[in-house]
């Protein structure tokens, strides 16, 4: 398992450096980044001053090399004005949209990211679950009805338009602010005990909106799944031999039926990230899915770069857990050559 463990990390590097080329140079193609227009901007005034300025961009960010030179330099691989000083060193770069460092503008929106996505993960789980294995258990019944029809309404209504319902009712009722993930006197304010209670009441929305739409996904597939397993012959025998059926249920068909969901954790949180982009605005959400909007739109390279092999870098290591659970969940997967 160890050989396994370390083949995989071996592998995540080389994806890693393969996607950071690929998003360099994707960062790169369109014409006319908000440098290069910056920069355009300063010549055109004609003034000593500005040219300066013009010629100082150039040089401090290798505008005047090779595109392959300037990857290795925003990489780190390679000596650039400063030094070697790239992502490898934790240098993420200069936003030129906000004229600040690429890890100020991020700065707590990277973890409010995390914390908001891993609420919406155990939020999904914690509830399709319970009523997937329900549902399945009892099929056609009074109860698999509702919970098929509470998945068709979680699939059908419009993200945006429950954020905004649930704004309201949660302002009204429970006096929790409107937009946000805490109260507006604590922006820009060091993480108290009052602030973190605020996050944790303005959480309860976003987690709500997001995991909707997962949860009754994820209720469907499971009871599918699920009912496919119960009806096969391992486990006809296994309540045949005396097993108790919630321990025969728990023990097989529960078990079988969660491979599908384990080998997708590695796209679940880039998935999260990307496909709560809309809600997050609606929302005001300081997470990273508006920056990046912003930053592809106004072609900001190096903070769009870093914010792209963050969502690569979550999604390499998702890959990494599921490979891992997978091998422990199932008995049947073997990591050929590497145990």
């Amino acid at each position: 398992m160890i050989l396994f463990l370390l083949r995989r990390c071996v592998t995540m590097i080389v994806t890693l450096l393969i996607i950071s080329a690929l998003v360099f140079l994707i960062i790169k193609l369109p014409p006319g980044d908000f440098l290069t227009n910056q920069i355009a901007e300063l010549r055109a005034q004609g003034e000593a001053d500005a040219a300066a300025k013009a010629e100082f961009l150039i040089k401090q960010y290798g505008l005047d090399k090779p595109v392959w030179q300037q990857y290795l330099v925003w990489l780190g691989a390679m000596p650039g004005q400063n030094g070697f000083s790239g992502l490898l060193q934790g240098d993420w770069g200069w936003s030129f949209e906000y004229d600040r460092p690429v890890t100020e503008v991020v700065g707590d929106a990277l973890w409010l990211t995390l914390v908001v996505n891993i609420a919406v993960v155990i939020f999904i789980h914690l509830i399709s679950i319970p009523i997937a294995i329900y549902s399945a258990t009892r099929q056609y019944s009074v109860g698999d009805y509702i919970a098929t029809f509470i998945g068709y309404i979680g699939l059908a209504t419009p993200s945006f338009l429950l954020a905004l319902i649930l704004l309201y009712y949660f302002n009204r009722w429970f006096g929790v602010s409107i937009g946000g993930l805490y109260d507006a006197r604590f922006a820009g304010q060091p993480w108290t005990w009052a602030k973190i209670q605020s996050l944790l009441a303005h959480l309860v929305v976003p987690t709500l909106v997001i995991g909707l739409a997962g949860t009754a996904a994820m209720i469907r597939r499971m009871r599918a799944n699920l009912l496919d397993e119960l009806g096969k012959q391992y486990y006809v025998t296994a309540k045949a031999k005396g097993l108790a059926p919630s321990r025969a249920l728990l023990k097989y068909p529960f078990r079988m039926s969660l491979n599908p969901f384990i080998a997708d954790i590695g796209n679940l949180l880039p998935h999260l990230v990307s496909g709560s982009v809309l809600v997050s605005l609606v929302l005001s959400l300081p997470t990273v899915g508006p920056i990046l909007l912003s930053a592809l739109k106004s072609q900001d390279q190096f903070l769009a770069g870093f914010i792209l092999m963050f969502v690569a870098v979550l999604t390499v290591l998702g890959m990494l857990v599921s490979d891992l659970l997978l091998a422990w969940l199932d008995p049947r997967i073997r990591v050929g050559g590497g145990r």
